[in-house]
């Protein structure tokens, strides 16, 4: 079963979820501040989950800066996240759809019912709330960073 993921154009879901440090995080914090970089991702500590969020740790300006926030959103609990940041030295926030499980994940729809995770799926968000764009992914395939830039780079072009 592919999953889609909501549309371009669309107001983003809010949500509220804690972080690897046990902080709420909201969208609606970066609402008229910053674009964010939405980013599922299926488990904390498995291979292509490792290699995505380490990719990003190693580009990190791009990211996370005046004008954009990445946040990656994973099922784990928010003890496991901790340390796997800790562990692979991520410094953006690492936020748990644990509990109601994958509540977040399915508003997006990227939630896969019969794994019990999200899917690979990102969503570029900008200042206004409204997703700009996206791509999903299924659990093995990795995504291309670079998009993630062209896209952001696309959201500051008039």
């Amino acid at each position: 079963m592919a999953l889609a993921g909501i549309a371009n154009g669309t107001k983003a879901p809010e949500f509220e979820l804690k972080d690897n440090h046990g902080r709420s995080v909201r969208l609606s914090d970066f609402r008229g501040e910053k674009n964010v970089v939405l980013l599922f991702y299926p488990f904390a500590f498995t291979g292509v989950c490792t290699g995505e969020l380490c990719a990003l740790r190693d580009e990190l300006p791009k990211f996370v800066n005046d004008d954009t926030q990445l946040l990656a959103v994973s099922n784990d609990s928010i003890h496991t996240l901790r340390v796997f940041a800790e562990q692979e030295g991520l410094e953006y926030p690492l936020i748990s759809d644990f509990w109601p499980h994958g509540e977040v994940s399915r508003a997006y729809g990227v939630f896969d019912e019969e794994k019990g995770c999200a899917v690979r799926g990102t969503f570029i968000i900008d200042k206004e709330g409204v997703v700009r764009w996206s791509v999903v992914n299924g659990l093995p395939d990795a995504r291309d960073l670079n998009e993630y830039v062209k896209a952001l780079d696309a959201l500051d072009t008039p």
